[in-house]
Parts: C-alpha cells; structure tokens; sequence
C-alpha cells in the first residue's frame, strides 16, 4: 500500500484510539486527573483522553512504550511529550536524526518524527503506571491496528518489560509467533522476528531509570544506533 492510501488508515485508527472507551477505571482516573490537575498546570486543559500514537507514517522503526504519563501525555495529548521521559528521550532521537527537535512539550509544538513512529501498549494512563493485564488485552486491537498501517517497519524497539510482553503477545495473537517462548526481556537484546522484522528491548526512559543511572544516555543512544543499523537508515 502507498504512503498516500496510508495515511487515511492510519487516521481512522488515530480516531478509534481517541473515542475508546473500553476500560472504565481507566477512563475514570484520566478524567479524574485532567480535572484535580497538578499544581504546576492549573491553567492548562489536559487531553484526559486516550493518547493515539504519532510520528512518520512511512516510519521503519516502530517505539513502543508502556502507557501515557499521569501528567505527561495524559496532559498533552501526545506520547512522551510533557514529561520527565520524553526530556530524556527526545533528545537522543535528534541526535540520531529520528526527531525534528530535542524537545517536546505540547501536541502544536512543530515536533515532527523522521522514520520513526511511537506507540504504547496501553493509551490510557493507569494508576501506579501499572495497567491490568485485562487493560492491556482491551488495548491491543489498537496497537495492531497501528501497526497494520505502518507497512514500513522493520525494527520495534520496545521500551521496558511491559511493552516487550505486550507485544510478544501482539505477535502471538495475530499468529506470527506461536509462542512467547525463547524470548527474554533485557536491556539492548535483540531478535529477529518471522517475516524479518527486529526486536530490539531497552530498558524505559522513566525517571526511576534515568535518575538512578540503571538507564544513560549513552546506553540508549545505542539501541538507536543500532536500531538505525538494522532499519537499513545509515
């Protein structure tokens, strides 16, 4: 399928991920937080909504995550954008060329993704950052949604143990694998999926990774390095 036919698909699915309303507890806490606020954000509207994926259409490296941010995405609307992660992620995807900019703050901020595409197990922010496995079966049409119309990937970098399980389980329901067996989670593994795309799991860009030292910049550059490498981008 073209680029141009695409795009329609892509926008369809970006639609159905916004007007879910599939997990009542989660639907609950987002609009519950959208409303209470947190300080710092009094004045601003937050999404509270579903968080659809976004980036290139065209992309040949899908990221995928766990779930929005209490006040990060569930704030604006858009992956990693307005939160401790994503000001620790987005700058290692303009070194590598993957973004337009090293920072993302709000959905109308320029930010454009360059190969690349982000995505989350679960489009809803959930209590603790710790969705039900009832949640994340709800929220796995959209991630295959997604991905059927990202005919371009050949590299998922899945960020954290959540996402790595949430989308072995992707595999496995769409009968590409017919078991999760034989795959580990651990920082910069890699494999080779049926059908030729690479799996490639790093550790999550959350804070409690980031400002530990169990996660750095130079380790993540690396998964990116090479996830370009495998993308066929260099």
């Amino acid at each position: 399928m073209s680029s141009r036919l695409s795009l329609p698909v892509l926008d369809q699915v970006v639609q159905s991920i916004v007007a879910c309303e599939r997990c009542e507890r989660l639907r609950a806490y987002c609009k519950g937080i959208g409303e209470t606020k947190r300080r710092a954000y009094l004045d601003q509207t937050y999404w509270a909504k579903p968080v659809p994926g976004f980036g290139d259409p065209r992309a040949r490296i899908l990221i995928l995550g766990l779930a929005p941010g209490a006040h990060g995405a569930n704030r604006t609307g858009r992956p990693f954008t307005g939160d401790g992660s994503g000001d620790f992620m987005y700058p290692v995807l303009h070194a590598m060329g993957l973004a337009s900019k090293p920072t993302a703050t709000h959905r109308d901020d320029g930010l454009k993704l360059k190969h690349s595409y982000i995505a989350s197990v679960v489009r809803c922010a959930p209590p603790g950052d710790k969705p039900t496995p009832q949640e994340i079966r709800n929220c796995s049409p959209h991630l295959t949604a997604e991905i059927a119309a990202l005919k371009r990937v050949k590299v998922v970098v899945c960020l954290g143990k959540i996402a790595f399980d949430g989308y072995l389980a992707h595999l496995v329901n769409t009968g590409e694998l017919a078991s999760k067996r034989g795959f580990g989670f651990g920082h910069g593994a890699e494999y080779v999926l049926p059908g030729g795309v690479h799996l490639i799991t790093s550790y999550h860009p959350s804070l409690r990774n980031t400002l530990t030292g169990k996660l750095n910049a130079a380790m993540f550059s690396k998964i990116f390095i090479r996830a370009r490498e495998l993308a066929r981008l260099d």
